[in-house]
């Protein structure tokens, strides 16, 4: 762990702590059982962790509704098991990063109940967004904007003397409300969390909605609702960007940031400038559809974005707020925004076994995709198992607050985030202790081949794929940096050659849209799918070829 710019080219693994391990048998994941899975992460052979929300909250939103942004929720341990969850995964090479929110806190956060207690004009109020309402007695929001989750966008409060009182305008739902970043008590507030995390041990941050930051309320309403954020070069928020960053650097200038943002490629470049912040994700990448041209389009989008500031391309697929790439891929379908919950199915229906088969047979090709690409990489737990969208969870076991805001018209997110399956033929499947409490979410019956321990004993399997994804890049420095050349290819069929510049130069296949694809000459090390017998990659697979020398 010495490599000062050690984010340029990590695996990150990104883990929904309620669903990864439960410890204590109460049906939820913890940071103890986390730790207790370190080794499972030493193996895959990741670079560092992404831990999604631990922090005190009435869960609303799964923990994106902080109400203590320096605090553990009971539900998940305490400071001094994080400290020690900290430790585990430095002592296996493993760096920890964690998310930052700070568009919205929750509700019950102590600076906005305090808003709300002290009144119109007063301080507190100053650090949130309130408004006077239109209409004779400001009974209509101050304008139109919509909510991501459905719904109205600002709130209205009653006033400490009883009486109808100020609107507050949270982007998510209402027990979300946003800050008013043009205060300068909130970046000092989040320069102090930045720096309390830094101090104890955490390599970095994973900010959640960082284009968000700053509302143009004078815009009025739209036509379709769409709240008015500036993002270009003028707007406020790259300021806040430039003094966060400032802080990480003065207490580890290793500490990295990647930034959620699903905006234009100009717009992502200003967030990457040198004094801003290190990674954005390419969403482009997530959502392009499984055909070689968006595939491509998508891979030169994003270097050609990063090269213009020096940074490096950041490659995800799936995350916890996007359908499972393998039923994605599956039905061909495409995600529909960066952090916007799509109105899924209600139920599994059509989700056939020949559905899930194509899916794994493209999610497979596009994991040799994600893993050799130059630059940084996310896998999101479960990823590396191949498991599927969980579609059918009854109405009674969702919890995501689009689902209610929606009226059931949005199911939203929770079928990509059912707890994990280790061992075992039924569920918890080894998630909790013998004898627990059943998962927060139901867990399929059908997930047995899925569990970590079933995918072990099968060379051929999802997590064995990943395991030599994962060696091929750490081994290759020309599957992790360097250049992508783009060679002549039959339609549907995706070839660029990898190279750093110097050692060995390797050529990646992918059929995307084509029956097959004839493989250059060279050594295969890794195909994602059996050859043809004449030796040809077939359909919806992947392969890695080390080329001759000279």
């Amino acid at each position: 762990m010495t490599t000062s710019q050690w984010w340029r080219e990590a695996v990150f693994y990104q883990v929904y702590p309620r669903s990864f391990a439960d410890s204590d048998g109460d049906g939820e994941g913890d940071l103890a059982g986390i730790a207790s899975r370190m080794d499972y992460l030493a193996a895959l052979g990741v670079d560092a962790l992404w831990l999604c929300p631990f922090y005190p909250s009435p869960m609303v939103d799964g923990g994106y509704d902080v109400a203590d942004y320096t605090g553990v929720d009971p539900r998940y341990g305490s400071l001094s098991e994080f400290d020690e969850l900290v430790a585990a995964a430095h002592q296996a090479q493993i760096r920890v990063t964690i998310d930052l929110v700070p568009n919205h806190c929750s509700s019950e956060h102590p600076w906005f109940t305090q808003a709300v207690a002290a009144g119109r004009g007063s301080a507190e109020r100053e650090r949130f967004l309130f408004r006077e309402g239109r209409g004779d007695a400001g009974e209509l929001p101050p304008t139109n904007w919509a909510s991501v989750f459905g719904g109205p966008s600002w709130t209205r409060v009653t006033e400490p003397d009883g009486s109808p009182g100020q609107w507050y305008y949270h982007l998510f739902a209402a027990e979300q409300p946003d800050f008013n970043w043009h205060n300068p008590e909130v970046l000092a507030e989040f320069n102090r969390i930045v720096r309390f995390w830094l101090e104890r041990g955490v390599d970095g941050f994973r900010i959640d909605v960082s284009d968000a930051l700053i509302k143009d309320f004078e815009a009025g309403d739209t036509p379709d609702a769409t709240p008015v954020i500036p993002k270009g070069e003028g707007s406020a928020v790259h300021p806040i960007y430039r003094e966060l960053r400032a802080t990480m650097d003065a207490v580890n200038p290793e500490a990295m940031a990647v930034i959620e943002t699903g905006t234009t490629p100009e717009i992502v470049a200003l967030f990457l400038r040198p004094d801003e912040m290190h990674l954005a994700f390419n969403f482009a990448f997530a959502s392009a559809a499984w055909q070689a041209s968006s595939l491509r389009g998508a891979i030169d989008s994003a270097i050609a974005t990063t090269r213009v500031v020096g940074a490096p391309a950041t490659w995800v697929t799936d995350n916890h707020d996007t359908t499972r790439s393998v039923t994605r891929y599956g039905r061909d379908e495409r995600l529909e925004g960066a952090y916007v919950p799509v109105a899924r199915g209600g139920g599994a229906a059509d989700d056939t076994h020949a559905v899930i088969e194509r899916g794994l047979r493209r999610a497979r090709a596009a994991a040799a995709l994600l893993l050799t690409l130059p630059g940084a990489a996310y896998i999101y737990q479960g990823q590396e198992l191949g498991l599927p969208e969980v579609e059918d969870l009854p109405d009674e076991a969702i919890q995501d607050p689009s689902f209610a805001r929606t009226g059931g018209a949005v199911r939203g997110r929770d079928g990509c985030r059912v707890p994990l399956a280790w061992e075992g033929n039924e569920p918890s499947y080894g998630f909790s202790p013998d004898g627990s409490a059943p998962p927060w979410l139901p867990q399929p019956t059908t997930w047995a081949p899925f569990s970590v321990a079933a995918q072990e004993q099968d060379p051929d399997s999802m997590l064995a794929l990943y395991r030599a994804l994962l060696d091929l890049r750490r081994c290759h420095p020309a599957l992790r940096a360097g250049e992508v050349t783009w060679l002549d290819a039959e339609p549907g069929v995706l070839r660029l050659r990898r190279s750093a510049g110097v050692g060995t130069e390797f050529v990646v296949v992918a059929t995307a849209g084509a029956d097959r694809a004839h493989l250059p000459a060279g050594t295969v090390l890794l195909t994602t799918a059996p050859l043809t017998p004449d030796g040809l990659l077939p359909a919806d697979a992947a392969a890695i070829v080390e080329l001759a020398g000279p």
